[in-house]
């Protein structure tokens, strides 16, 4: 069976393009031609910075016949449809077959359909796949009308077998395919002819090209790490730019060059961030000191001098950039170590808007320390350091190195810090307190630390909430769920107990989600009272604010109702409620309390638990196991609710845990059949004296037994204990309905089975609502 060969030459491809690209490649050439009938036994993408390569192995070569059948019209049909069906099939009248149906009889159509030759497929489909690639962006040259997203120079496409190679007779806008390439650039720029794909691999790689990407990069990486540790060094792991720099080369040829003394007492990050983004450049740092000593620069080609030319080039470049951020961190050192310190940046961030409903970036600063004060306590951290750190956390928003790399923020502040004279505690919160961004990313664990990290992302969620700007969709411009996920992985991976209600109830009454509401109106839709001294009932709808009347309009339709405005009275909860009037006009005013947060925190809690679903999930805990957890009282309690979870996750992986819940979701379906016949709850009264069997009797003994672990086991919350105690029940339990009829004739006995159901329907649930779980 043939093999086939494409390779799309071009000018340099972007890097970041170029994976998606062979894929691409691979899906539409592959669906193109086994839709067309053409299947194959194998294929292999390869990518460079001017090639793309598809390679096919065992392809057929040819498509095969088809025998299509049609069904038509019945045979005593009009002549004008008759005849308007053989068009379609393109035959005669004679040609049809008459079949007897249950509708009578009717017309049908055998068309058969030849096979097709495999050059010819190959032609139609790859000139499909050229003319329509999903590039991310492309362009035309020339006065052709081809688009690509770099000039597109050649078209190598061969389909070869034993008797030798075939050349796919194909034109795409003045280029015609062949069987030739070019190897590499500047050190093998002739054409090459090739035959096959083994051929094509063995010449491009004469010609000083390295075909396979994952083999560029572990080329860069081994000559990389092998120089550096020739020097006593090593480099500094990064994934991303090793496969970055991978797609800029076709032959990667790895030196090391020295960075310039001046530049060496830059903090590491800075040096490491300013090399990659602006010269791709990996770092090479002592092992001892953790100091950015040299870098790796990889060219696309050998030189006589082995790089030396090169090398003095890239210092060069690489010494001005590094001049920019030597300037801008002397700069911010003198700034933060001389007058008004740190302070100068914090007055800066005034100006600095946060969002347009919520105030400043100096304002959610505020919000941040106020926060961080009261959670401190709770995290085990000192309340001054707490609300210290939430202070500078953000500062270095302001900072000029910051400016010009915005990827160093809070790190840089952490260097600040110190130079600033605070402690490592305020300098690492400020470093950490954006952590968690992700899920694979640290989570803090200093309590400082962890406070400020926790009032950021509690006061970020309870202020948006505020303003009624929730995540949508895939749209989350303000990366909600990500902050919502931190908080998670802050309070479970720290194991920090209690409600997490209690800290958005913190924050509401400090007023942390909108201490700019100074510049606002607060407006709710409200109920009058229905009777005389019963208060009023109102719900936040979100914020109007003073300085922008036309946020009149987004009332909407909801301006004719009764609509209230709290304006802000100070340090108290009490307010001025004002009535609007379907004219906007201010009407009779009314001093009240503050309203309760309470349907806003239900709601952000319940945004976090579907954050923590997801979360667990990806730890492999079904979701209904996460439902019957949440569904237990204390459920804000996240890292108590995360014990239960996986608790009851892997007692579900046993069989005692798996039949142990069918035995009580049995046990539940008597019990709550009976209870709703009989108009009573069988809650208690449960006696062994009415025992009449001894598998009856087994049960009362097993359930005292399992009682006395899981009661003690539950209130320290060892709940992997209450479930290995729970799933022993699982053998008294099926002897039990194996031997007992629990709906008895004589009324006494059946009520005492009753309520021994009932009592292990208590003991089961003591970790989860056990109702929640499929199957």
């Amino acid at each position: 069976m043939p093999d086939l060969l494409i390779e799309l030459f071009s000018e340099e491809i972007p890097a970041r393009m170029q994976k998606r690209a062979g894929e691409d490649l691979q899906k539409l050439v592959t669906n193109g031609l086994v839709e067309a009938g053409l299947t194959y036994g194998s294929a292999a993408v390869f990518t460079t910075p001017r090639r793309l390569t598809l390679a096919l192995g065992d392809m057929l070569a040819a498509s095969p016949r088809q025998v299509e059948e049609r069904k038509g019209p019945k045979a005593d049909a009009p002549e004008k449809a008759v005849e308007g069906f053989l068009r379609g099939a393109g035959l005669t009248r004679d040609q049809l077959e008459e079949r007897d149906t249950p509708k009578g009889k009717v017309l049908f159509a055998k068309i058969e359909k030849p096979g097709r030759p495999a050059a010819e497929i190959v032609a139609e489909v790859l000139e499909q796949t050229i003319r329509n690639f999903p590039w991310p962006k492309s362009m035309r040259w020339g006065s052709g009308s081809l688009k690509w997203v770099r000039p597109l120079h050649s078209i190598l496409c061969i389909i070869s077998d034993e008797a030798g190679a075939e050349v796919v007779p194909l034109t795409i806008d003045g280029i015609t395919a062949g069987n030739t390439t070019r190897g590499h650039r500047f050190l093998a720029p002739d054409e090459i002819e090739v035959s096959g794909f083994e051929d094509y691999q063995d010449k491009l790689s004469r010609a000083f090209v390295v075909l396979d990407p994952a083999a560029r990069a572990d080329t860069i990486w081994h000559d990389a790490t092998n120089l550096a540790f020739a020097a006593g060094l090593e480099v500094v792991e990064d994934a991303g730019l090793l496969a970055e720099v991978a797609g800029l080369v076709e032959y990667p040829v790895v030196l090391m060059g020295r960075i310039g003394e001046d530049f060496l007492g830059l903090p590491p990050e800075v040096l490491q961030t300013s090399m990659k983004e602006h010269q791709k450049f990996f770092s090479v740092r002592n092992p001892k000191s953790g100091q950015i000593e040299r870098f790796i620069t990889v060219a696309n080609r050998t030189t006589a001098d082995e790089g030396a030319t090169i090398l003095a080039g890239n210092e060069k470049v690489l010494g001005a950039r590094l001049s920019d951020a030597k300037f801008f961190w002397d700069n911010d050192l003198r700034t933060v170590t001389t007058g008004a310190g740190m302070e100068t940046w914090v007055k800066a961030l005034e100006n600095v808007t946060f969002h347009n409903k919520l105030g400043t970036q100096a304002e959610l600063i505020d919000r941040m320390a106020t926060l961080s004060r009261e959670l401190a306590p709770l995290v085990g951290a000192d309340a001054d350091e707490a609300e210290k750190a939430a202070r500078v956390a953000k500062v270095d928003l302001s900072s000029e190195m910051v400016y010009e790399f915005p990827e160093l923020q809070g790190l840089m502040g952490s260097y600040y810090a110190r130079k600033a004279g605070l402690s490592d505690a305020v300098a690492d919160a400020a470093r950490d307190h954006y952590a968690p961004l992700g899920p694979s990313d640290d989570v803090p664990t200093a309590p400082v630390s962890i406070a400020v990290a926790l009032a950021e992302k509690v006061s970020k969620l309870l202020s948006f909430w505020a303003i009624v700007e929730k995540p949508t969709g895939s749209k989350d411009p303000f990366a909600l769920r990500r902050a919502a996920l931190g908080i998670i992985r802050l309070l479970v991976e720290n194991d920090i107990p209690g409600p997490l209600t209690k800290i958005i109830d913190i924050s509401y009454a400090l007023n942390v989600w909108a201490s700019s509401s100074r510049n606002c109106l607060v407006y709710y839709v409200a109920k009058a009272p229905a009777a005389e001294g019963e208060s009023w009932h109102y719900e936040t709808i979100g914020h109007l604010w003073k300085d922008n009347p036309n946020d009149w309009d987004t009332l909407g339709p909801i301006r004719g109702e009764n609509l209230i405005v709290l304006e802000e009275a100070g340090e108290t909860d009490v307010g001025v409620l004002r009535t609007i009037s379907s004219t906007n006009r201010l009407s009779r005013e009314r001093q009240v309390e503050r309203p309760s947060f309470a349907e806003v925190g239900s709601d952000l809690i319940s945004f976090i638990h579907d954050r923590l679903k997801v979360y667990l999930r990806d730890q492999g805990i079904r979701h209904d196991v996460i439902d019957a957890c949440i569904a237990m009282d204390g459920s804000d309690d996240l890292t108590l609710l995360v014990k239960r979870a996986r608790a009851l996750s892997e007692t579900l992986k046993t069989d005692d845990g798996e039949n142990l819940i069918q035995g009580f979701k049995r046990a539940n379906n008597i019990l709550s059949q009976a209870e709703e016949a009989d108009g009573v709850e069988y809650s208690f009264g449960a006696d062994p004296k009415f025992a009449e069997t001894e598998a009856e009797k087994d049960l009362f003994a097993a359930l005292d037994k399992a009682e006395a672990k899981i009661t003690p086991a539950t209130a320290a919350q060892d709940f992997s204990t209450a479930m290995a105690a729970m799933a022993e029940l699982r053998g008294p339990i099926d002897a039990f309905f194996e031997a007992v009829q629990v709906n008895a004739e004589n009324p006494t006995v059946r009520r005492n089975r009753l309520n021994l159901l009932s009592r292990i329907r208590t003991i089961c649930s003591t970790v989860a609502d056990l109702t929640k779980l499929d199957g």
